[in-house]
């Protein structure tokens, strides 16, 4: 008993993984998601390695997520995965406040992002 399951929304050579709450702004997010768009599931793994940028760690987790669904859920050929889209998303923003002088506070925002990536099986070209 149960209710039943929903149908997919993706093609059948697409798989995807969702990032939620991840402590950076949609700004900077997108600059690494920018990184591996369009490349290759394996290059834009050693990309995300190698960046110095301290949001690429949280990206590389969802992205091999991402290619463990492909593989483990729809059956996909882990070796033949393209980085299909990877887009950004906001999330909660957490407002604090800091003492200033004279009695004043100042507004420290602290925002939290959504990263979306799917991965595509495409056929190689001979």
């Amino acid at each position: 008993m149960g209710k039943p399951s929903a149908e997919r929304r993706l093609p059948e050579n697409e798989a995807k993984a969702v990032g939620r709450m991840i402590r950076t702004s949609p700004q900077k997010l997108n600059l690494v998601a920018q990184l591996i768009r369009g490349k290759k599931a394996e290059r834009a793994l050693s990309d995300l390695t190698f960046s110095r940028r301290r949001v690429s760690n949280d990206v590389k987790k969802v992205l091999e997520s991402a290619i463990a669904n492909a593989e483990n859920n729809h059956n996909l050929d882990v070796d033949s995965l393209v980085v299909a889209e990877a887009y950004v998303g906001k999330n909660l923003v957490m407002k604090r406040f800091r003492a200033r002088a004279k009695g004043r506070a100042a507004r420290i925002i602290k925002p939290f992002s959504q990263l979306t990536i799917v991965v595509r099986e495409v056929e190689e070209k001979a």
